[in-house]
C-alpha cells in the first residue's frame, strides 16, 4: 500500500526516552509522501528532561513534518468532521495516556485527535511504551485491544528481568503497522520479543 497522500495524524505522549526511536519512523512516514500532522500532548510542549526540551522537541517535529503542530484540545477538535485523518498515530503511547484512551477521557490534544479519528471510523495506531502494561494498566491495553480501528504496533516485555510489568513497542515496525492498519488489518504477531538475554 502507498501511504502518499495520505493524512496521517502523529500524536507524541510523554515517554521521552522512545522519541530517538519514533522520530526516525516519522521521517519514513513523510519520504513516503505522507501529510503528517503532528499533534503532542502538554507534557510533551512543556517538559525539560535529561531527553531535550520539550520545546526542542516540537520544534524537530515541526520541521520533520512541514507543519505546526497542534498543541491544544481546541486545535485538535476540527480533526473530526472537517478536517479528518486517514489514520491516527500515537507513539509513544504512555501508560497514563493508555488508560484515559481506555476509558474516553480525552483531556489532552493527542486524545482529542484519537477520539476524532474513532468517531470517523478511521484506523488508530497505537505503539505502547510503559512501565506498567502487565500491571494495573493491563486491563486498558486489553480493553484498546479489543476496540474496533485501534491496532497496535508489535511490542514486548523490554527489561523482563528488572522491570518484568514493562512493555515496548518495536517502533520500526511502525509504518508496517500504519499500512496494514489502512487495509483494516492488525500486523502480526502482535506481541513480539522485545529482549534478549545478555543486552
Amino acid at each position: 500500500m502507498s501511504l502518499k497522500g495520505k493524512r496521517i495524524g502523529f500524536g507524541l505522549t510523554g515517554s521521552h526516552c522512545t522519541y530517538d526511536a519514533v522520530f526516525p519512523e516519522i521521517e519514513k512516514l513523510v519520504q513516503e509522501g505522507a501529510e503528517v500532522v503532528p499533534i503532542v500532548t502538554f507534557t510533551v510542549k512543556n517538559t525539560d528532561t535529561r531527553f531535550g526540551k520539550g520545546e526542542n522537541w516540537v520544534q524537530r517535529i515541526e520541521k520533520l513534518t512541514g507543519n505546526t503542530v497542534i498543541d491544544s484540545i481546541v486545535k485538535a477538535e476540527p480533526l473530526g468532521p472537517k478536517y479528518p485523518l486517514d489514520c491516527m498515530v500515537i507513539a509513544p503511547l504512555t501508560g497514563v495516556s493508555m488508560s484515559k484512551f481506555a476509558n474516553a477521557i480525552n483531556d489532552s490534544p493527542v486524545l482529542m485527535a484519537a477520539k476524532a479519528t474513532l468517531r470517523n471510523l478511521k484506523p488508530v495506531v497505537l505503539g505502547i511504551s510503559t512501565n506498567d502494561a502487565l500491571g494495573l494498566n493491563g486491563v486498558n491495553l486489553m480493553r484498546l485491544m479489543a476496540t474496533k480501528n485501534i491496532y497496535f504496533i508489535p511490542y514486548g516485555q523490554d527489561d523482563p528481568i528488572n522491570k518484568p510489568n514493562s512493555m515496548v513497542a518495536r517502533m520500526t515496525l511502525l509504518i508496517d503497522t500504519v499500512k496494514a492498519a489502512l487495509e483494516g488489518r492488525q500486523l502480526q504477531p502482535v506481541l513480539i520479543e522485545r529482549y534478549k538475554d545478555g543486552e
